[in-house]
């Protein structure tokens, strides 16, 4: 049941990110500025996923150490 709901919830967010995109298209002077911030937060999510991936430290406290 958990797997079926992030489905749905996956490909809704694909459908809004569609439209989101579709949408700057159709405000093509101005939309310009819409993709830029896109880009933006999604280097800079790239960049927090790798750092998380790549730091063992997080890794080592959070399988050995009990709170």
């Amino acid at each position: 049941m958990e797997v079926i709901g992030y489905v749905f919830l996956g490909i809704v967010a694909i459908c809004w990110l569609v439209a989101v995109f579709v949408g700057m298209i159709a405000a093509f002077p101005f939309g310009l500025i819409g993709f830029l911030v896109i880009i933006g937060i999604g280097f800079l999510f790239a960049k927090v996923v790798k750092d998380r991936l790549e730091n063992t430290e997080d890794d080592h406290y959070s399988k050995n150490i009990d709170i």
